[in-house]
């Protein structure tokens, strides 16, 4: 089979499935990767709930003790797929223990429990990753290529947007992602981050924002069960809402560029609408997650006959990652991003490289969400940490 490397998750739910999903494929349509994941163990709350994530997702172990998972010296790589207020503690564990680390966006809480993480794994001199998978998407990374091409020349704008509408209903229930204390921020941590990583990735580094920040509704159903994905049930009893529903903010890049961001629950028909368009010099480019397989690209130079957006189906073996799937056309889902992103984990482990993202690629991306934070609180632009 090849050399293994053994892998304990952290987290069994959401994204512990969509994790378990790239250890489970990746060897099947990447046979050549350095190192291959040998499924060790799950770990989650609950006994009867992880035993039976484990049977199902394919791991050979499970239980529920995070920190005996992390003590195994049969675990090379910790993977914490859990909520934002765990991934400190854990992440310092696996360090400690000599483990590489796959963690979860955001990083973490704030800019400075990322900075104790680095400082852990550099210690440790571990390899870290950071899970901002739309990196992986092939159409995303084409446009990384083109760009780097300089097909569409100096880069003017960017403009992102990450639309929900999973929680517009007032009875929804009071789940964590709407704690500020369990979850940091609502769509701006978990969405923004995103869009931040996405613009870092493709124009360049983020050095002022301003922003303004919303909640809608106030008093939400305290959380009866959570079903699993962002479904949940609900009790009479209410309680406050402490995150944002939406924070929109604007933004200067190092290389002279200007952004908008904007990220909220309250899109109403907007399931997953993770859109952004980049205009340069020389052309444009467009994507929407929810047309994944698809890239619009503009290019000025076309005679003027000819002139407009064309539709890239990014389907063929010249595109990125798309040579180890089907035929030409044969499109890819978005759970195919978590195939990458561990693809190219492994990878880099196997060869003594870094992986990419990585944690200092989290803690920019924590500064920039931080930046704006301060923004909305003092109603100015702020200086981003470099």
């Amino acid at each position: 089979m090849g050399k293994e490397i053994s892998v304990g998750l952290i987290g069994h739910l959401f994204m512990g499935k969509a994790h378990s999903l790239g250890y489970k494929d990746v060897a099947m349509f990447f046979p050549d990767m350095e190192l291959k994941p040998r499924m060790k163990m799950l770990v989650g709350l609950g006994e009867e709930s992880v035993r039976k994530a484990a049977e199902q997702y394919g791991w050979e172990s499970h239980g529920t003790d995070y920190k005996a998972l992390i003590a195994r010296d049969d675990i090379d790589l910790v993977d914490i797929a859990t909520g934002n207020d765990t991934h400190r503690e854990m992440a310092l564990a696996a360090a400690a223990a000599g483990k590489h680390i796959f963690c979860e966006k955001p990083m973490a809480m704030n800019v400075a429990e990322c900075k104790d993480m680095i400082a852990a794994v550099e210690k440790a001199g571990v390899k870290h990753c950071i899970d901002f998978n739309y990196r992986c998407v092939p159409a995303v990374a084409l446009a990384r290529k083109m760009i780097d091409d300089g097909l569409i020349g100096k880069i003017y704008h960017w403009r992102g947007v990450y639309l929900q509408d999973w929680i517009m209903d007032p009875k929804f229930p009071l789940v964590w992602r709407l704690i500020k204390e369990k979850a940091g921020s609502g769509p701006h941590g978990d969405l923004n981050a995103h869009l931040i990583d996405l613009a870092r990735f493709l124009v360049g580094e983020i050095t002022e924002v301003v922003g303004m920040m919303e909640t809608f509704i106030k008093k939400r159903p305290l959380l009866g069960e959570a079903v699993g994905g962002l479904s949940a049930t609900a009790q009479e009893e209410m309680g406050d809402v402490t995150v944002d529903d939406a924070t929109l903010f604007l933004a200067r890049f190092a290389n002279g560029a200007v952004g908008s961001f904007e990220a909220t629950r309250f899109a109403g028909g907007r399931r997953n609408g993770n859109r952004f368009e980049i205009n340069g010099s020389e052309g444009s480019i467009a994507f929407n997650l929810e047309r994944m397989n698809e890239l619009e690209y503009y290019s000025r130079n076309d005679p003027a006959y000819a002139q407009g957006f064309r539709t890239i189906i990014v389907g063929e073996s010249a595109h990125p990652y798309m040579g180890a799937w089907w035929p030409p056309g044969h499109i890819i889902g978005w759970q195919h991003t978590f195939v990458h992103q561990v693809y190219n984990l492994c990878n880099s482990i196997g060869r003594n490289q870094m992986p990419s993202p990585n944690f200092y690629d989290g803690l920019k991306c924590q500064q920039v969400l931080e930046a704006v934070e301060v923004s909305v609180e003092n109603r100015e632009w702020v200086k981003v940490e470099q």
